[in-house]
């Protein structure tokens, strides 16, 4: 598995990921749709929100954004294609994620979760800090949560 930094002519695969990542919750074809703005990734943006890929022999598996200037950042996106799940991709996402961080001088970063992936932030060492509107369907709240980037 490569972990590198995403091409700008990945835009438009990072935002299907994200689209079809996000329905293997259940959500229905109304609740991606509406979130279809707020899961799309901008060509324009792609080395501003500090995309990285995991990429396993040209395809892509997974993908998160680190965005925002230290201290304090944001996970502003991870998703992880629905037929990777489970085989360790969002660790090692997760991991590269929070070491650039690190080298960047972050020593926070806040993540707005998906209920759904609030369990796995928590794993990697995510405490709670509050909950956020959902960006994308109005009256839906979100578990926010923090990570502690040690020196």
């Amino acid at each position: 598995m490569l972990i590198r930094l995403a091409r700008v002519t990945e835009a438009e695969i990072l935002s299907d990921l994200a689209l079809r990542s996000k329905a293997h919750w259940g959500y229905d074809a109304e609740f991606i749709e509406a979130c279809r703005d707020e899961l799309t990734v901008d060509a324009s943006e792609v080395a501003r929100r500090r995309a990285t890929v995991a990429d396993r022999d040209g395809h892509i598996l997974g993908f998160t954004t680190l965005e925002g200037e230290p201290p304090t950042g944001v996970l502003g996106m991870m998703f992880v294609a629905p037929q990777a799940i489970g085989q360790g991709i969002g660790r090692l996402l997760f991991e590269h994620t929070v070491a650039t961080a690190r080298a960047l001088g972050f020593t926070q970063l806040t993540i707005d979760a998906d209920p759904n992936a609030e369990p796995f932030y928590r794993a990697m060492g995510a405490v709670g800090s509050g909950s956020v509107a959902s960006g994308s369907i109005v009256g839906r709240v979100l578990p926010q949560l923090v990570v502690t980037i040690q020196r």
